[in-house]
């Protein structure tokens, strides 16, 4: 045997001990090439397994396969543990991290797979074909990755701009609760909601909006409690040190039994802290404390947080949830200022009205003028018509919008609002929140007729026992009938104001909820006039 034929036999022979490599799997043309790299974006790892390595593809897969299992696990048995992951800026961080690196590993697998996929030989058009393709499933993994990055990274700006840590904020009458389960001693949660009335052309914050929410923790059903911007003497807690300031209420007894509207109820946000600089203490919003303790003196209730919307935010936030749906009953007035008392800009007839009608699609404007329109109208009916905004704002979420919106509804968020809700316990709150959406929402009627027929000396009292009634369950509630309290006629007559239409009237027993649903229907004949 010739020396060349011994050599060539020994290249064929592989030496002893040594493994062969198998050759992968190369597509013979380039449209097959193509869909094995579909396949291998679709089911990462597969695409390095025909490749040949086998391996790496069997430890792509099995992480793909896993991360796939545990996201539908998490999504459906472990809501508790998203939401804590939701309202958590470091864990958002992490989740953003997470993302960049999973596309990153994403793209490397599909490129890899190709290259080991793709014919040896190939025609300029199929190299060309193949990197279109490749270029295409790179484009389609980082665009929705990038999305998903950045609401995830506008979920933390918002967490971080609204909801301080208990640490990093300071509040003069937060309640302390066990992280844990805040609302294990609560049955039921108080929530101040105020609509700050700051704005182009107006001096100072007047808090036009006084709404308190309490809901039942453990069900979720909400009573909503209006009070009338115009209340005078406005009482406060006897161990608070403003009581010792305003004992008989927030009201000037110099002044005469007069309207004193810089002693109404939307003044105390700004007056108080002004003439009483510091006298609550350390806290980062002096004017939500004051209110606090006042309405909750006012009703009978412990106000554990509160919630401030800035008006002029409030429109954004509803142009990004694409708009409310309403009933309109009666003619609601768009602008128009009588032209008396604090923070007017002379008389002003409104631009337009809102027309009655049922389902009526707003924007935000025309949302924020259904909510706050008053020319000719009675507080009464704008307080109705704020519960009815809320009523709609929570029917309108749905998962859809928060998905394909979520970004610009963040945006809108960080300049709405305002609390002392601590980050730590936001997890709970959204878990609350849940309930409250698929629950029943009602309205706690006052009785106006006898317990403030006009703001300079509500009757607190009866209006503490109507609050009791209504959010006590009726099986371990006696009936109550609340006293009346006449009001002291007025050295001065409050000028009478127009009127553009007669609100609808209820039938409510004075301290029965009233169903929502009910309240804001449809009723053009209650509003006709």
């Amino acid at each position: 045997m010739s020396r060349s034929r011994r050599a060539a036999g020994r290249r064929a022979t592989p030496a002893a001990g040594r493994r062969v490599r198998r050759r992968g799997h190369r597509a013979r043309t380039a449209t097959r090439a193509i869909g094995l790299t579909l396949v291998s974006a679709l089911v990462p790892g597969s695409g390095l397994v025909i490749g040949g390595r086998r391996k790496l593809g069997a430890v792509v897969l099995t992480i793909s396969l896993g991360l796939l299992a545990a996201g539908a696990y998490f999504g459906l048995t472990q809501r508790d543990a998203i939401v804590a992951l939701a309202v958590s800026p470091t864990r958002l961080l992490v989740v953003t991290t997470a993302l960049v690196l999973l596309a990153a590993g994403w793209i490397w697998v599909v490129v890899a797979s190709h290259k080991l996929l793709r014919p040896v030989s190939l025609s300029m058009t199929g190299r060309l074909a193949g990197s279109m393709v490749v270029g295409l499933l790179c484009f389609g993994i980082v665009v929705p990755t990038t999305v998903a990055a950045q609401t995830v990274m506008a979920q933390r700006d918002l967490v971080g701009s609204v909801f301080a840590s208990e640490g990093n904020s300071k509040s003069a009458t937060r309640p302390k609760v066990d992280k844990k389960d805040p609302w294990a001693g609560t049955p039921r949660l108080n929530l101040l909601l105020l609509g700050a009335d700051d704005g182009d052309g107006r001096t100072g914050t007047r808090t036009d909006t006084v709404i308190v929410a309490s809901i039942d923790t453990r069900t979720g059903d909400t009573a909503l409690i209006s009070l009338s911007r115009n209340w005078m003497r406005m009482p406060f807690p006897a161990d608070s040190p403003l009581h010792t300031e305003y004992p008989d209420g927030y009201w000037d007894p110099k002044l005469g039994n007069v309207e004193q509207p810089e002693y109404y109820l939307d003044s105390m946000y700004d007056n108080v802290p002004k003439a009483h600089p510091g006298i609550l203490g350390q806290t980062d919003n002096p004017g939500a404390d004051v209110v606090k303790l006042a309405a909750g003196a006012a009703l009978g209730l412990d106000i554990d947080y509160y919630l401030q919307v800035n008006l002029q935010g409030f429109e954004s936030i509803i142009d990004a949830l694409g708009g409310i749906t309403v009933n309109i009953n009666y003619k609601v007035p768009v602008g128009g200022d009588y032209g008396v008392g604090p923070g007017t800009n002379g008389h002003k007839l409104p631009s337009r009205y809102l027309q009655p009608g049922p389902d009526q699609k707003l924007n935000g404007p025309d949302a924020l003028w259904f909510a706050r329109g008053r020319y000719g109208l009675s507080d009464p009916s704008r307080q109705e018509r704020q519960r009815c905004t809320i009523h709609a704002l929570v029917n309108s979420v749905n998962p859809a919008t928060l998905v394909t919106k979520y970004q610009q509804i963040a945006a809108a968020g960080k300049q709405l609002l305002r609390t002392d809700i601590p980050q730590e316990i936001l997890p709970a709150f959204v878990e609350l929140g849940l309930k409250v959406k698929g629950a029943k929402v009602s309205n706690v009627d006052l009785d106006k007729d006898k317990n403030f027929p006009n703001g300079r000396k509500p009757d607190y009292p009866a209006m503490r026992k109507l609050v009791r009634t209504a959010i006590t369950p009726k099986s371990t509630t006696p009936p109550i009938t609340p006293p009346t309290s006449p009001a002291t006629p007025g050295t001065t007559k409050t000028p009478r104001l127009p009127q553009t239409s007669k609100p609808p009237k209820t039938s409510e027993t004075p301290g029965t909820p009233q169903n929502l649903d009910d309240a804001c229907a449809y009723q053009p004949a209650a509003g006709s006039s």
